[in-house]
């Protein structure tokens, strides 16, 4: 193949490729489009929903407000927008894995996938654990420590803004096992290195439950605990993504490049 012949095919393929990158993140925006138009009418009723933690706890004859004058409009359908999306990651995580998932060794597919379900799943974990166990023990005591005299009246708009961080924040927090896994499948560290960290991770997870919450040993405790526990799941499962490279056979040759031979053989 000539010179000019092969930077034309290669210049057609990197041009096919943005095509179908173009098409996935349109679908991807699509769907979040059909959503977002399917839950935009019910845009106060979700966020009378997400405002309900906080609502259990405001004293009596006490409600949320609004500063800004456009706020009772637009915040709700803020919330419509963002949960749109969080129903449709799924959808999306599936567009970014067909348009990756051709340029991978199958041995590569065979542990990326799992990794992107687990991810997820993980994320919503976190999510539920913040509203249905954090939010009640969070905003109990954040309205029972008002000074007397003080009225509790959240504005709406700054409501939304600290569960949404809340929320991204358990979620990232649950992602220890797949961070865990990650590490030691890119060969950065190794199982038994971390299980001689374990007492750094420990103190660091409370260290996180003590900025993430409110100063109080419970709610602190709640979140440190689980991610202590999922730190510890994560370095149970890692041992199933160790690096060819660490295993040896008797004679102590390494295996991998074998490995990788059959492999591509196999993708051909």
């Amino acid at each position: 193949m000539s010179q000019n012949n092969y930077n034309e095919a290669g210049e057609q393929s990197f041009i096919s490729h943005l095509i179908e990158l173009r098409n996935r993140v349109l679908r991807a925006v699509l769907c979040v489009l059909v959503v977002f138009l399917g839950l935009a009418s019910y845009a106060n009723e979700i966020y009378s929903l997400l405002a309900g933690p906080l609502l259990q706890h405001m004293p009596k004859n006490s409600t949320m407000i609004a500063i800004d004058v456009a706020s009772p409009f637009f915040t709700p359908f803020k919330l419509v927008l963002i949960v749109s999306i969080f129903i449709s990651v799924p959808f999306i995580l599936y567009q970014f894995w067909a348009f990756v998932a051709p340029g991978l060794y199958k041995k590569e597919r065979r542990m990326i996938l799992p990794l992107l379900v687990a991810s997820t799943l993980l994320f919503y974990m976190g999510v539920a654990f913040a509203y249905f166990v954090v939010f009640p023990l969070v905003f109990g005591f954040l309205t029972a420590a008002a000074p007397a005299g003080v009225a509790v009246m959240t504005d709406i708009a700054k409501y939304l803004d600290f569960v949404l961080a809340m929320f991204f924040a358990f979620g990232i927090c649950f992602e220890v096992p797949i961070f865990t896994i990650v590490l030691v499948w890119t060969g950065m560290v190794s199982p038994a290195d971390l299980a001689d960290k374990r007492p750094y991770v420990i103190v660091g997870a409370f260290i996180v439950g003590a900025v993430l919450t409110p100063p109080d040993a419970i709610s602190q405790t709640l979140l440190a605990v689980p991610m202590w526990m999922l730190f510890e799941l994560g370095l149970l499962c890692s041992r199933l993504f160790v690096p060819d490279n660490d295993y040896q056979t008797s004679d102590g040759t390494e295996i991998k490049a074998q490995l990788n031979q059959i492999e591509q053989q196999e993708d051909e």
